[in-house]
């Protein structure tokens, strides 16, 4: 998944579950493909069992194909603030890092400035109470989850009803 040809770009996010950021993100026109999997930590090929343990240090992410010319990579930042629960993800017992936590992974030096802008914004609006635990980190390694785990919500019969309609 990590090639791009001249007419698509590669986004990568951790929201949370990635069946739910999957079925927002693959609402998106202009998104032409996504998969989910398995970023940013320190296990090779780490199965989604060893992931669960929270013993890796890997995220569940949704990895996004899109045409830059159909919609804008700061689109997909506005789908991933809206799926994102910025306040819930803290460190777990023992040092532990959770797997849903919230990490927006950049491909290039133009996706980290639109996310560090985009992150600013948010910050203003939000609710000072809640402290954000949000990682902006370069691309890792993308381990790709089994099959089962892609399109989970199409698979499993209840398609996107089941996820509200976070963009359009």
């Amino acid at each position: 998944m990590e090639k791009r040809s001249g007419t698509t770009e590669i986004a990568t996010f951790g929201t949370g579950c990635f069946w739910d950021s999957e079925a927002a993100f693959r609402r998106v026109e202009g998104v032409t493909d996504t998969r989910v999997g398995f970023m940013g930590g320190e296990t090779s090929d780490p199965t989604y069992e060893e992931v669960c343990s929270d013993t890796t240090g890997h995220v569940e992410v949704v990895q996004v194909v899109f045409d830059p010319s159909k919609v804008a990579y700061s689109a997909l930042l506005d789908v991933f603030w809206s799926v994102v629960d910025a306040a819930s993800h803290e460190l777990i017992p023992d040092g532990k890092v959770n797997q849903y936590r919230p990490v927006i992974f950049f491909h290039s030096r133009e996706q980290e400035a639109a996310a560090r802008a985009s992150m600013k914004i948010r910050q203003r609006l939000k609710d000072p109470r809640f402290p954000w635990v949000i990682e902006i980190s370069p691309v890792s390694k993308f381990y790709e989850a089994d099959e089962h785990h892609q399109q989970f919500y199409e698979k499993c019969g209840r398609g996107y009803a089941a996820v509200p309609r976070y963009y359009e």
